[in-house]
């Protein structure tokens, strides 16, 4: 679906439940307090009677504990109505640089801070599950490289930048060629902080494809092959034989993230920067599906989480 699809036949509260409710539970309506399938029923107001019953409300026939569609989801307790949560899901997930809290507060019609947290939480539902198949890759490649997220250092100590006073945030990320991405915020760019990474995501029988920086030379070993592509003398791409040498595909991710950062975001602290490469994380690796495809599966990814505004 696109937007205007959306628009149309979600264009209620009611319409918009019924949907997530199919979504959520395509098999039958399981109780989220004690996991009992098939005991839950609709609570309804009874003819001649003054009792009022909030729409969309179940009650389990087992724990007898009563919970709508958003209990826990990232949805639980808001107080924006389903349908623009639909149409902001479709918003994150199709637009290719993202889209600022500022724009979504503007469309939607809600206030800036609910806006704010509203976009947090769906980049919470577009966060890696922990993952335990490691990296390879259709040809055992894996490109690495880091990048600087950040603003210039301003005030004291603005005129002799050095590693410890940058408001820049190193971020490595990991990119199977013509594959998925994984991309994770680093204090600094060490062996120490790169090494677990690595360990923990690239399969030992992947072949790494890095820049000339020296903090690669010491980790080519762990694994199949290590192949280095030389910036310095302005080297981007070989070919020897059969095999191609280049970080390409990693800096081409890198080209979408900063132009979301800086064109649509402006700053991002480090505090959230992880929910930001979550994000952008998420759609490159669903880049081969249409925009309704991709807003389904961040939408399925709903379930378990909760994020409260203390957590943010």
């Amino acid at each position: 679906m696109n937007l205007i699809d959306i628009a149309q036949q979600f264009s209620d509260e009611d319409k918009a439940r019924a949907f997530f409710e199919k979504l959520r539970w395509p098999d039958g309506v399981f109780c989220p307090h004690c996991g009992v399938q098939g005991e839950a029923y609709r609570l309804m107001p009874k003819e001649g009677t003054k009792t009022h019953v909030r729409k969309g409300v179940w009650k389990c026939g087992a724990c007898r504990e009563q919970f709508t569609v958003t209990v826990g989801t990232v949805m639980e307790d808001s107080h924006i109505p389903l349908h623009k949560w639909m149409m902001a899901f479709h918003l994150m997930c199709s637009s290719k640089k993202g889209m600022s809290a500022h724009q979504l507060h503007r469309m939607l019609g809600i206030g800036y801070r609910g806006a704010w947290f509203m976009a947090h939480r769906i980049r919470y539902c577009m966060t890696q599950e922990p993952l335990k198949s490691k990296m390879s890759g259709p040809d055992s490649t894996v490109e690495v490289d880091e990048t600087y997220i950040g603003g210039k250092q301003r005030g004291h100590g603005a005129g002799k930048p050095t590693v410890y006073n940058s408001n820049k945030t190193p971020v490595v990320s990991l990119v199977e060629r013509k594959g998925k991405v994984r991309s994770f915020p680093v204090e600094r760019v060490t062996v120490n902080n790169l090494k677990p990474i690595l360990a923990q995501h690239v399969a030992p029988t992947a072949t790494l494809n890095t820049d000339d920086n020296t903090v690669y030379a010491f980790m080519g070993d762990k694994f199949a092959g290590h192949e280095v592509i030389n910036h310095s003398i302005k080297e981007y791409s070989r070919h020897e034989g059969d095999k191609h040498v280049t970080t390409n595909s990693v800096e081409g991710f890198f080209s979408i993230l900063k132009r979301g950062v800086y064109g649509t975001f402006h700053h991002v602290s480090r505090k959230h920067l992880h929910r930001y490469l979550a994000e952008f994380d998420f759609r490159y690796n669903a880049r081969d599906v249409e925009d309704g495809e991709r807003a389904t599966l961040a939408i399925q990814g709903v379930e378990g989480k909760r994020l409260t505004y203390r957590e943010r």
